[in-house]
C-alpha cells in the first residue's frame, strides 16, 4: 500500500508537524505501508512572512497534479492548508480521487495575533479545505469539539506518539543552574506566549530552549531567563529529565509533542487549561489560569506519574490510527456514506 501525504511543513524545519510526519512515516514502513511525501523540496520557494524560515512551493496545479501521478497512491492525505495542499485539494477533486487532511495549526489566532485579520475569514477558509474530504484528523477530542462547533465536519480522532526509551529519567543530570529548574521548549514566536512564563515570578532558574524570530527580543527584555536556543537529540533529552517543571504558556497549540517529551523525560507539567495540555497531562502536570500556582504545585508532582502518564502514548499506535482513517483515492466517499465519529461522545474520547 504507498500513501501520499502532501505537505507545505518539511525539513529543514524543526516543529510538531514535520516531527509527527517523520515518525509516523517510519512507523508506517512497520506496518508495511509506503509513505511517500510531496513537499516544497524540488521546487523554487518563497519564505513566509513572519517565519523567514519556513518556504512555501513556488509551483501550479498541472505540477502538483504531475507528481500525484508519479507517486500513484492508495491514498491521499494533505497534511497542511499552504499552497501545496491547496493545489492537491483542487487535483484531487477535479480527478474526483478521495482524500483525507488534518488539522494541526490554529492558524486562525496565529494570524490575528499579527495582523488584524477576524478569525472568522480564515476559519470559514479553512472549513472550505477540510470539509472538501473525507475526514479531518485532529489529536484531541477537546479540539475536535472546537472544530465541529465551527462546522467543520467528518473529524476523527489521530493522536500523537512519544519516544518513552529517549525521552527518559535516566537522562538526569546536573545543569549547574540555581533550581528549581522551570523550562519552556518550543519556538520563540508570539502565538507561544512565552512572556506568561517569562513573568512569572519564580524560584530557581527559567531556560528556554527553541529558536524563532521573538529570539533576540525576549532575550533582550528578560536578561535573568537562560536562553539555550536550539536544541536535540541527546542534548535535549537531557535538558528535559534535568529539570523539575515544564511550564507550558500556550494557549493556541492544538497538541503539545514537548508535553510528552518533557513527561516522559519525568518532568512534570504546569500549563494553562487549554486544548492539548487539559486533553494530556492528566496526572502528570497541574493545570491553572494561573500559571504561577501551577508551576509552583508541579514541584510536588512525582516524577513518576509524570512519566507514566506519557507511557499511554506511542508512535505505533498513532501510525495505526492514521491508516484506519485513510480512504481509497480511486473514489470519491461522499459524506452521506459514511458516519462520522461523534468528537464530543466517549468512542472518540476513548480512541484517543
Amino acid at each position: 500500500m504507498r500513501v501520499l501525504i502532501v505537505t507545505d511543513a518539511w525539513h529543514p524545519q524543526v516543529n510538531g508537524v514535520v516531527r509527527t510526519l517523520t515518525r509516523l512515516a517510519q512507523n508506517l514502513a512497520d506496518l508495511g505501508v509506503d509513505a511517500v511525501f510531496l513537499t516544497p523540496d524540488g521546487f523554487r520557494t518563497l519564505p513566509l512572512p513572519f517565519y523567514l524560515d519556513i518556504r512555501l512551493a513556488l509551483t501550479s496545479t498541472r505540477q502538483v497534479a504531475q507528481r500525484i501521478a508519479q507517486a500513484a497512491p492508495d491514498c491521499i492525505h494533505l497534511a497542511t492548508e499552504g499552497p501545496l495542499g491547496w493545489m492537491a485539494r483542487r487535483v484531487c477533486i477535479a480527478d474526483d480521487l478521495a482524500f483525507t487532511t488534518s488539522y494541526h495549526t490554529k492558524f486562525p489566532e496565529y494570524l490575528r495575533a499579527r495582523v488584524p485579520v477576524p478569525e472568522s475569514w480564515t476559519y470559514a477558509l479553512l472549513r472550505k479545505f477540510h470539509n472538501a474530504g473525507q475526514g479531518v484528523m485532529v489529536a484531541t477530542p477537546s479540539l475536535g469539539g472546537e472544530l465541529a462547533r465551527l462546522g467543520f465536519t467528518n473529524i476523527r480522532p489521530w493522536t500523537r506518539g512519544v519516544d518513552a526509551e529517549f525521552f527518559h529519567p535516566r537522562q538526569r543530570r546536573d545543569l549547574d543552574l540555581p533550581g528549581p529548574v522551570f523550562l519552556c521548549v518550543g519556538r520563540v514566536a508570539v502565538e507561544k506566549n512565552l512572556p506568561a512564563f517569562l513573568d512569572l515570578d519564580l524560584p530557581g532558574s527559567k531556560v528556554v530552549v527553541g529558536d524563532g524570530p521573538e529570539l533576540a527580543a525576549l532575550k533582550a527584555r528578560y536578561p535573568d531567563a537562560r536562553f539555550l536556543g536550539s536544541r536535540s537529540n541527546e542534548d535535549l533529552a537531557r535538558i528535559y529529565a534535568s529539570s523539575d517543571v515544564f511550564v507550558f504558556p500556550s494557549r493556541t497549540d492544538t497538541f503539545g509533542n514537548v508535553l510528552l517529551e518533557a513527561m516522559a523525560s519525568g518532568c512534570p507539567v504546569a500549563a494553562f487549561p487549554v486544548t492539548g495540555p487539559r486533553d494530556i497531562v492528566d496526572e502528570g502536570g497541574v493545570l491553572s489560569g494561573d500559571l504561577r500556582r501551577a508551576a509552583m504545585a508541579a514541584l510536588d508532582v512525582p516524577r513518576e506519574a509524570a512519566r507514566a502518564n506519557a507511557l499511554a502514548y506511542s508512535w505505533p499506535e498513532c501510525a495505526r490510527q492514521f491508516l484506519n482513517h485513510l480512504r481509497p483515492a480511486g473514489g470519491r466517499l461522499h459524506s452521506e456514506q459514511e458516519k462520522a465519529p461523534d468528537v464530543r461522545g466517549r468512542d472518540v474520547s476513548a480512541g484517543i
